[in-house]
């Protein structure tokens, strides 16, 4: 169950991932952190943004954006600079890329498989949060 985020904790996360995130992410989260979503081609369930303001928070926030984007990184092929947003149930993941310092717009689809990176929307906005 999906529940509101303080911008401390948000704040938080972005220094751990040394960039900030996009704008339509951060307020989508700040409002609901974590939930799901569809696209076209699947449904979707958020990771949350680590919120430690309290125990009960803390215990549904452990499988955050840094925890699953570090065990991507075990399949050799997820790409440097990118952070794991979502899963479809199958493996797949939906990731924001970071450019220059900063973590760009665009929204992708990453296929554990290949490796390969499929854009999914330019911008957060355009998926669909349920």
């Amino acid at each position: 169950m999906p529940f509101n985020l303080s911008e401390e904790q948000l704040s938080q996360t972005e220094k751990v991932l040394g960039a900030k995130l996009p704008s339509e992410y951060r307020e989508a989260m700040k409002l609901d952190n974590g939930g799901e979503a569809s696209t076209e081609e699947d449904e979707w369930e958020f990771y949350p943004i680590k919120d430690t303001s309290d125990r009960k928070r803390l215990s549904r926030t452990c499988n955050h954006i840094i925890n699953e984007t570090e065990s991507c990184k075990g399949f050799g092929n997820f790409p440097e600079q990118a952070v794991a947003i979502a899963s479809n149930g199958l493996g797949d993941k939906m990731v924001l890329i970071k450019e220059s310092g900063q973590f760009q717009n665009q929204v992708y689809l990453w296929l554990p498989e290949t490796g390969e990176l499929q854009e999914l929307a330019e911008t957060f906005k355009e998926i669909e949060k349920l």
